[in-house]
């Protein structure tokens, strides 16, 4: 019972940061729409890219509630990623630690929660071997 709590509120929190994922990428397609882009093929290109990521990080949000390894996989790496946007954020000449903060929290707190549901589901599987399976 334990591990599906926790599976499911890490479905919910990697699933909004799918779901911001694709905001961001509505927000791009606002600016190429009114032309506040450089190049508009680097424009296109980074807009398809960012849907494409928005719609993986939601499948992994899918996976998680259904208790598919994968579906962690891909979420552990996703909130690294996000925790090194949230590092880049927080350094540099324009260094926003508010921004950063803002975009590290609810990564943090994901990526705790998928290494809880990993844990525990390695503990189901070897829970379930056979003592004579491994003779």
């Amino acid at each position: 019972m334990r591990t599906r709590t926790i599976a499911t509120w890490a479905a919910i929190l990697v699933g909004l940061e799918g779901a911001a994922i694709l905001a961001l990428a509505g927000w791009q397609l606002v600016a190429v729409v009114t032309g506040d882009t450089a190049s508009i093929s680097s424009a296109l290109a980074l807009l398809v890219l960012t849907v494409v990521g928005g719609i993986a990080v939601l499948a992994f949000a899918v996976a998680i509630y259904n208790g598919r390894s994968w579906g962690r996989s891909g979420a552990i790496v996703t909130q690294v990623l996000i925790l090194a946007v949230a590092l880049g954020a927080a350094t540099g000449d324009f260094a926003h630690p508010l921004t950063a903060a803002l975009i590290a929290a609810p990564a943090l707190v994901a990526f705790v929660l998928l290494i809880l549901v990993a844990r525990d589901a390695g503990r189901e599987a070897s829970a379930h071997e056979s003592p004579h399976e491994n003779l």
